[in-house]
């Protein structure tokens, strides 16, 4: 697989929330420094239009919305909503809105780098988050194409509690696809159109935040 690498640059554009984090005691993150962050905010309502800019840092998703799990299903049915649609490129929302039937877009590199995500806004509520992608099936003819997902352990299981939020290391189970016995990396082939399946009951804030290893 091809990485795509963070030149200090790209970094330097990428990484628009750059002001140095210090590690507060209890939060949970055991690193520092110029990162990414990217808010998923649960909409009762959401913008009727794509939500799209250079400087976005928010996804906006349904406050409560449960299809459950997409694994084994059909390509062909797929419902977008929920959905963060995953491309690789410097980090970058190019639709914030996964709330319609088009889905959110998130542009990342392949690697390079360590996820953490903490639940915040008022206590109570839950949400899912789990690395999905296509499977050709090892044939041309698109329409057998089944979603293959991450199952548990590998899912994000992510609940705001009282007291102060904490952060988790997920970036295994947000960059690594393990199908039975093999584990695939973020765009690796034979799959295609990564996405993450966000799947929400009534958690209103996600945080996700990127640091480069």
């Amino acid at each position: 697989m091809e990485h795509i690498k963070l030149k200090p640059i790209a970094v330097a554009i990428a990484l628009l929330a750059c002001t140095a984090a210090p590690v507060f005691a209890g939060n949970g993150l055991d690193v520092t420094g110029s990162h990414y962050n990217l808010n998923i905010i649960g909409k009762d309502n959401c913008a009727p239009v794509p939500l799209t800019g250079s400087n976005r840092h928010v996804i906006q998703v349904l406050l409560n919305f449960n299809d459950g799990s997409q694994n084994g299903q059909a390509a062909a049915t797929l419902d977008r909503k929920n959905k963060i649609f995953l491309s690789p490129g410097d980090f970058q929302v190019t639709d914030g809105n996964a709330c319609d039937k088009d889905g959110a877009a998130f542009t990342l590199p392949a690697g390079g780098y360590s996820v953490w995500a903490r639940a915040l806004a008022k206590p109570g509520g839950t949400a899912t988050i789990t690395l999905c992608a296509v499977d050709t099936l090892g044939t041309a003819d698109p329409s057998d194409d089944l979603i293959v997902c991450n199952t548990a352990p590998d899912i994000v299981s992510l609940e705001r509690k009282s007291g102060q939020p904490v952060f988790s290391n997920v970036t295994k189970e947000l960059t690594t696809l393990t199908i039975g016995s093999t584990t695939s990396s973020l765009f690796d082939a034979p799959y295609y159109g990564y996405f993450w399946d966000y799947d929400n009951n009534g958690l209103r804030l996600t945080q996700l935040r990127f640091y480069p290893n």
